[in-house]
C-alpha cells in the first residue's frame, strides 16, 4: 500500500510542478515581445504579478537580481532563469496575495476618524509618505482607480475587493 500511496504523491507533485510551469510560461510568453525566451527587466513585475504573487517593489529587485545572469548585465531576463525563481515563490507561498478582510482592516486602520472612508488627499499622502512610497504616477493611477467623482472620496469598504487577485494562487 505504501507504494501505491507514493506513486499517488509523485504524480499529484508532477502534475503541480506542470500547472506552475504552464502557468508560468504562459505569463511570461506574455511579455516575451522577440519570441526568444526573454523579457525585459522591466516587465519582470507584472510577469511575476500574473501568477498572483504580490511581491513589493524592493521583492522585486532582489527577485529580478536572483533571475539575472551571472554578470547582472543586459536589460533581459532569460526564461530558463525566471522559472526556477517563480517556481521555488509558489512552492513556498511567498508573496501570496492578501484576502479581502486584510486589505479593508488596512484601510480602516488609515480612517482614524473612523468615517468609512478616505479623502483624496489622505490617500495621496499615504501613499507617497509611508511604508514603501508609491512614485507620482503610481499614486495618482491609485487614486483616480478609486476616487468617487461625485462625492470626491474613497469608499474603500465598497471598493477593496478591487484589490484582491482573481487568478489565487497556484497551489
Amino acid at each position: 500500500m505504501e507504494n501505491g500511496s507514493n506513486k499517488t504523491g509523485t504524480k499529484e507533485a508532477e502534475n503541480i510542478l506542470k500547472k506552475i510551469e504552464t502557468a508560468a510560461l504562459d505569463g511570461f510568453t506574455i511579455f516575451d515581445h522577440d519570441n526568444n525566451k526573454t523579457v525585459n527587466k522591466t516587465e519582470v513585475g507584472a510577469v511575476v504579478r500574473s501568477l498572483s504573487l504580490c511581491p513589493t517593489e524592493g521583492e522585486l529587485h532582489d527577485l529580478v537580481t536572483e533571475m539575472e545572469d551571472d554578470h547582472g548585465e543586459g536589460e533581459f531576463i532569460r526564461y530558463e532563469k525566471y522559472l526556477p525563481v517563480v517556481t521555488k515563490c509558489i512552492m513556498e507561498r511567498r508573496y501570496m496575495p492578501f484576502p479581502e478582510a486584510r486589505i479593508l482592516k488596512a484601510f480602516e486602520a488609515l480612517d482614524q476618524e473612523k468615517k468609512g472612508f478616505l479623502t483624496k488627499e489622505e490617500l495621496s499622502n499615504i501613499l507617497m509618505t509611508e511604508g514603501e512610497p508609491f512614485s507620482q504616477d503610481e499614486m495618482e493611477t491609485m487614486v483616480n482607480s478609486f476616487l468617487d467623482p461625485e462625492t470626491g472620496k474613497i469608499d474603500y469598504k465598497r471598493d477593496a475587493h478591487l484589490l484582491v487577485c482573481d487568478g489565487g494562487p497556484l497551489l
